[in-house]
């Protein structure tokens, strides 16, 4: 292995998380990496390559190198993909939607650059986790992100009983997620399952024109009807 000090950083750039003006929710460090960053590591190479115009018009499309790395990329590929890194070469890590590793498979190749000692850099930009959990008026000094729930709806229920219990026990907030098309299926089951005092932060369209950001008790959301079809959502629970 080369010297620590000839192998390149790897950089993990965040993006938007919709249509919007990039900077408006980008620093201008985002700028400035992505013009001395040729290699990318990426969900997907058009969307990609649509935040980086977005974001740096100026920059050469034909000069950039990007490598895909999702659910079907074989573990033997991430050894390819930091190749310019131990050759001296700065490698951007991409996000579909905002901050690469976190609820992201960028994060195998963050270890992976440790490992290999390779220096990770992170810039700031917007992550949906942490602003839903800034707006929502819960406790932002104790929190857990769960990622996707089960979809089978006994599952779900059980988990979702179970993370009510959680966050009463400990006054902690639990923070989780659905695949879009799946929202409103999900908020039926949560408003089936939680205790009519318990509160839930509905966060959608962070950063987005569309924004909603609402922390009800139950019992109030069963009042309310909002329609979260293909809406990138973030769901909060608390009970106090």
């Amino acid at each position: 292995m080369k010297p620590a000090t000839l192998l390149g950083k790897l950089y993990l750039i965040p993006t938007t998380m919709g249509d919007c003006e990039p900077m408006d929710v980008l620093p201008q460090t985002v700028k400035r990496t992505i013009d001395f960053i040729d290699y990318y590591i990426v969900e997907n190479e058009k969307t990609a390559r649509k935040s980086i115009k977005e974001v740096h018009p100026e920059k050469k499309q034909s000069e950039l190198i990007l490598f895909v790395l999702n659910k079907r990329t074989e573990v033997q590929e991430h050894l390819d993909f930091i190749k310019p890194l131990l050759e001296g070469k700065n490698v951007g890590l991409m996000s579909e939607a905002g901050c690469p590793g976190v609820a992201d498979p960028g994060a195998v190749i963050v270890k992976l650059a440790h490992e290999k000692g390779i220096q990770v850099v992170p810039l700031v930009g917007p992550s949906s986790i942490l602003l839903a959990m800034m707006a929502s008026g819960m406790n932002g000094q104790s929190f857990t992100f769960h990622g996707y729930l089960p979809i089978e709806k006994g599952e779900k229920k059980l988990a979702l009983k179970s993370l009510e219990k959680i966050s009463q026990e400990k006054n902690q907030s639990q923070i989780f997620i659905e695949t879009p098309y799946r929202n409103n299926k999900m908020l039926e089951d949560i408003l089936q399952a939680l205790n009519s005092e318990t509160y839930l932060c509905i966060a959608t369209d962070i950063t987005l024109p569309t924004e909603y950001i609402k922390t009800k008790r139950a019992s109030a959301w069963k009042k309310e009807n909002i329609d979260l079809h293909n809406r990138p959502s973030i769901f909060i629970i608390h009970k106090m």
